[in-house]
């Protein structure tokens, strides 16, 4: 790549300049039938075409919608929040408050409550519909008074959102709880000791897991209009345990070797030890204007003992992967299988994600599915088979792919239980896909 732009801007991570859609899509090899909804990811696409940061741009929605064996349509659309409307619009104030409305909507998207979420960690989440337009933000009815993560967790047991806000000015962290029709029960202040970075965080059966990291606000670097967070070897490095309906009077602190996490693959309890895995940076952004610094990734397990309130740290791959995911079926629960994307180069030696990996936690095997060179996917996302045991690697994987020699991208889906074989479909997209961050599987069922 060249100088002149920052790699965010440049190949396939630069934005696309228009909203298309585009029916009946062409499919080589099979779309397994049983699959009817709709795969959707989003990612971060700067109107203006320029951004200072890759996490900073507009949110746009990428979807293909199947059924019937059928790629039945693909279309790619903002979401329209105030941010989109005017993308000069100062969404951090000089005292460091947020706009909550004003969402960049460019993290997350999926479902709950029959509501499609599209998400943004420093925001309320903006509501779309089964087509992509969007409906507007959401406050649970007033109740949520402080932004919603990118990542909050479905509880497959209880049906219930398990979420979290972060916020610079006090109350740094807020632990919210919704039951499954949508409603907001519970909001906990979790005491910490500063404005951190609380990206991700996980769930168990009985708890709720936040990662206190020195990842810390920094209000000069806002203000620039660049990434608004630094490192810090001074903010002590600590996980926190907390059961799922108490408060922060029960939240139990472990400490940790310095680190940042900007996802977990899941947690589930083993007895009375919280057992979490995760994919772990050594540290990142030094400069706030850094894209990602020069830390060391490897997938981690922490093992948290509340019996004896000691913590064990392993290191389970050294390889460089993230953007983790386990079947929807086993977050909270001891799982298995996990999909990761493995982090390497580009033909040009960018930065690139290189490959997907499937790992077997039980057997410590990781096989990894290589699309081949300059041919790079984004984030896996696992769909179990119809009728298959839910704690099986019975079912398909998931994502967009890029080829950077053609300047072409696809739909691509695997058999997850033979991960290096051929994609059983492949469909071709009418127009290039940007890299981008996270999506869901959105089945017909879920949306009523």
């Amino acid at each position: 790549m060249s100088d002149e732009k920052p790699f965010h801007l440049q190949g396939n991570f630069a934005p696309v300049q228009e909203e298309v859609t585009a029916f009946d899509l062409a499919v080589e090899g099979t779309l397994p039938r049983e699959l009817s909804g709709l795969y959707v990811r989003n990612g971060a696409n700067p109107v203006t075409g320029e951004s200072a940061h890759w996490f900073l741009g507009q949110g746009m929605l990428h979807g293909i919608r199947l059924e019937g064996g059928h790629a039945a349509w693909y279309r790619n659309r903002y979401v329209r929040t105030p941010y989109f409307e005017n993308p000069a619009l100062s969404r951090i104030s000089a005292d460091g408050k947020i706009d909550r409305l004003a969402s960049a909507a460019n993290t997350h998207v999926l479902a709950h409550a029959r509501k499609i979420l599209a998400l943004e960690e420093g925001s309320f989440p903006v509501v779309v519909d089964g087509e992509l337009r969007t409906l507007g933000p959401d406050d649970y009815a007033g109740k949520l008074q402080t932004a919603m993560t990118a990542h909050p967790k479905i509880c497959p047991v209880t049906g219930e959102l398990l979420f979290f806000g972060y916020n610079f000015l006090p109350p740094f962290l807020v632990y919210h709880r919704a039951t499954p029709d949508g409603t907001l029960v519970q909001s906990e202040e979790i005491a910490v000791q500063g404005p951190t970075m609380h990206h991700d965080f996980a769930v168990t059966g009985r708890h709720a897991v936040f990662m206190d990291l020195p990842v810390v606000f920094d209000l000069e670097a806002a203000m620039r209009g660049i990434m608004p967070f630094r490192w810090s070897d001074s903010y002590p490095a600590r996980i926190g345990v907390l059961p799922r309906t108490g408060g922060n009077a029960d939240v139990r602190w472990f400490e940790i070797e310095p680190c940042y996490v900007f996802h977990t693959l899941n947690a589930y309890d083993d007895g009375d030890t919280v057992v979490l895995d995760v994919c772990r940076v050594s540290e990142i952004w030094r400069d706030p204007g850094d894209m990602g610094g020069d830390g060391r990734r490897s997938l981690h397990r922490f093992r948290l003992d509340l019996a004896s309130g000691g913590v064990k740290e392993e290191t389970l791959d050294e390889r460089g992967m993230d953007f983790p995911r386990v079947a929807d079926a086993r977050v909270g629960r001891e799982h298995r299988y996990g999909y990761t994307v493995e982090i390497g180069t580009g033909l040009d030696g960018s930065p690139a994600l290189a490959g997907l990996l499937k790992l077997d936690l039980r057997t410590g095997r990781t096989v990894q599915h290589a699309f081949g060179a300059g041919r790079n996917p984004g984030e896996p996302v696992f769909v179990p088979a119809e009728g298959a045991d839910p704690a099986s690697d019975e079912g398909y994987v998931m994502t967009y792919l890029h080829d950077e020699g053609t300047g072409r991208s696809e739909f691509v889906v695997l058999d997850a239980s033979r991960f290096d074989a051929p994609p059983i479909a492949r469909v071709t997209l009418p127009q290039r896909v940007p890299y981008g961050f996270h999506g869901s599987w959105i089945s017909d069922a879920e949306l009523g």
